[in-house]
């Protein structure tokens, strides 16, 4: 399995619509793209955030299914979501569980 962490950093805090509609495209990613075994997402809520406001963790169950991943349209969806809501950087971090 492989785990796929990343932090988001906004302009502005993100509204309780935008994080809504955020969340309901990640939940959503599990119905189109293959290989996906749990999912999470949600407003950071750590002191020591250094300004990252959104996390997401998706499990996957091969390295195949997180390179299918990336290039997938519903992914990039989400991605360009993300930039519209105003992000400024994102940290990523994939590794094998």
């Amino acid at each position: 399995m492989y785990e796929h962490m990343v932090l988001f950093k906004f302009a502005n805090d993100p509204t309780e619509q935008q994080l809504a509609h955020l969340t309901q495209l990640a939940h959503g990613l599990n119905e189109h793209i293959a290989g996906i075994v749990d999912l999470a997402i949600g407003r950071n809520t750590s002191s020591r955030n250094q300004g990252f406001q959104v996390g997401l963790t998706v499990r996957f169950q091969d390295k195949a299914a997180l390179d299918a991943y990336g290039p997938h349209p519903k992914h990039q969806e989400l991605v360009a979501f993300t930039l519209e809501m105003g992000r400024t950087d994102i940290i990523v971090v994939d590794f094998p569980m």
